[in-house]
């Protein structure tokens, strides 16, 4: 079969969430023809995959010259992930922290199968470039999202399908105050409040109240991380001050408060 690789293309792993919506802006600042993929793998929080489709028919109604560029969209049924997974991402069970010490949303082999599937698309499709939101600065701990997985991966696909594939994670070195701050540089105000109101991040996958910072149950780790990220950009902090800065002032109060009962 006859290919030709497509240098100034990405396929970018779209989910619908904040992470990856604001990866599909930058790659599509960045290259002249842009694709999404998402996947569906029995994920207690699928209403993120209705999400995407609004936010990419937004993103052409906003952006004239984004509108150019955003290719086709790809949907892979992946519920075989689900059938073989035992978490909270996929079982209508508590989140909580395993004996290993990673918490029970960690699906394993789940960012490892989307990038796989990723570069067969891209194999096919001619695109060089795979764009995922993979963070290591501001997460849950799950293994498959460090820097040393993907560049391992890189090379194992690279390998495998005797391709250049470039695998990009314009998030890794971020936390989620930077994120945000990074949707408003690159798509102002229009883009930000799409994030904020049209992406979808919460793993019970609760989408009624519209908080300051998004839809969610405001308490699963998703929403915390969502929430303090927008807590720390709104007040010009990363999120490792805001969090110092609130526990002075816890500290401060108890205190206060033991002063206040002492004799």
């Amino acid at each position: 079969m006859n290919r030709t690789v497509v240098h100034d293309s990405a396929l970018v792993l779209f989910s619908g969430g904040q992470d990856s919506a604001t990866c599909l802006a930058w790659a599509l600042e960045r290259y002249s023809r842009v694709e999404t993929l998402g996947f569906d793998y029995g994920q207690r929080h699928r209403i993120e995959l209705s999400c995407r489709v609004g936010f990419r028919e937004q993103l052409r109604a906003r952006f004239p010259l984004w509108r150019e560029r955003l290719g086709e969209d790809h949907l892979l049924d992946l519920g075989v992930l689900g059938a073989i997974s035992d978490t909270a991402m996929t079982r209508d069970i508590a989140i909580e922290t395993n004996a290993s010490g990673l918490p029970n949303t960690f699906v394993p082999g789940r960012n490892l199968m989307f990038l796989t599937f990723a570069a067969a698309i891209a194999y096919r499709r001619g695109l060089q470039v795979i764009v995922g939101g993979m963070c290591e600065t501001d997460f849950s701990g799950y293994p498959d999202c460090r820097d040393d997985t993907i560049k391992a991966l890189q090379v194992a696909l690279n390998l495998g399908m005797d391709s250049r594939f470039a695998l990009e994670t314009p998030l890794m070195w971020i936390d989620k105050a930077a994120t945000w701050t990074l949707a408003e540089t690159l798509g102002g105000a229009d883009l930000l409040d799409m994030v904020r109101e049209q992406t979808h991040t919460c793993y019970l996958g609760e989408r009624g109240e519209l908080h300051d910072w998004g839809h969610g149950c405001g308490v699963c780790p998703a929403c915390q991380l969502r929430r303090r990220g927008y807590q720390a950009y709104r007040a010009g902090l990363t999120v490792a001050q805001l969090l110092q800065d609130e526990a002075q002032a816890e500290a401060q109060n108890e205190a206060d408060a033991a002063s206040d009962g002492a004799p």
